[in-house]
């Protein structure tokens, strides 16, 4: 097939292409409008089903690291790298992961996640940020039209240093994919605005970013059945969240619950493996430290193998 090189966006990511859906757009009443923004968003889901392959193996690669004692590096620009920042901050108070496992690196710095700063997706990252510093770390570029220039030197650093990389576009033909050892490919194809990715291609990269950062965190042993058992406690909704969590898991009593989350320190794996386990809070929360966090682990080492009729894993 030849390019027609008098159309140009002939050789632009698919995201930079013309929808034929919306060529109308300017034209359509509200309803219309709000329609076929529906109806594209429905083509999303499609899109990241298609890329689950590769995503697997991103979870795999992030697994290794973790266990390896490396961290996860995310690096975006615009919609893609907020949507990166947003999904790293979250697994604090979700998972109790902070940035000694996932680290958000956003072009322009954290200050351009509430002020826009174009420009800055054209400068390499600040080598004064914490960068991949080994072969135990992933980095992982997010960029819809897989071109950005941030996003491209950040992979080529951190392939230099022998971390693994991965790059999450929307273009069969990213250029920083030649810095990836592994292209998850989204594609959303032509937005209803053109250009505007902040649409189907940032839908994308959202349900592709929460797929795998928590499918990682189980795989990690940061869940107790569907529990976000290491959930931080810190305020008065995830206090009530923990307690409901403990006496599910724990088959225990409100009071039970709550004495022992206070006894704690309201640390909820260290209750939960306390309570299961049957031991003090010293001897949980060491057991804790020695398993990286796991709560199963941690009670198996204690000698509890089963809660609920459900094997450890």
């Amino acid at each position: 097939m030849s390019l027609d090189f008098d159309d140009p966006s002939a050789l632009l990511p698919p995201t930079e292409h013309r929808n034929p859906a919306s060529l109308e757009l300017d034209r359509m009443d509200t309803t219309a409008i709000l329609e076929l923004i529906n109806d594209q968003d429905a083509t999303v889901p499609g899109a990241v089903r298609a890329a689950l392959p590769q995503l697997a193996e991103l979870v795999e690669a992030g697994l290794r690291t973790l266990r390896a004692g490396g961290r996860v590096h995310y690096f975006g620009a615009g919609t893609g790298g907020r949507l990166a920042l947003g999904d790293a901050v979250e697994l604090g108070p979700t998972y109790g992961v902070g940035e000694e496992h996932f680290v958000a690196h956003l072009a322009g710095g954290h200050r351009t996640a509430a002020v826009a700063r174009e420009g800055a997706e054209d400068e390499p990252p600040d080598p004064a940020e914490r960068q991949p510093a080994d072969e135990r770390d992933l980095a992982i570029g997010i960029t819809a039209g897989g071109g950005t220039p941030y996003v491209t030197a950040a992979l080529r650093a951190a392939r230099a240093v022998g971390a693994t990389t991965a790059l999450l576009s929307g273009n069969p033909h990213a250029p920083a994919a030649a810095f990836a050892d592994l292209h998850v490919l989204l594609d959303t194809g032509p937005e209803v605005v053109t250009g505007s990715t902040r649409m189907k291609a940032g839908t994308a990269q959202k349900l592709a970013l929460n797929a795998f950062s928590t499918a990682l965190m189980v795989r990690s042993g940061r869940t107790w059945s569907n529990l976000m058992i290491t959930a931080s406690a810190a305020n008065t909704k995830l206090r009530e969240r923990a307690v409901r969590n403990l006496m599910t898991a724990c088959q225990v009593s409100r009071h039970q619950a709550e004495e022992a989350l206070d006894a704690c320190g309201g640390q909820t794996p260290t209750a939960l493996v306390a309570l299961v386990g049957g031991s003090t809070p010293e001897r949980a929360r060491a057991a804790l430290e020695r398993n990286h966090g796991r709560p199963w682990a941690a009670v198996r080492e204690l000698g509890r193998a089963t809660v609920e009729g459900v094997e450890a894993g």
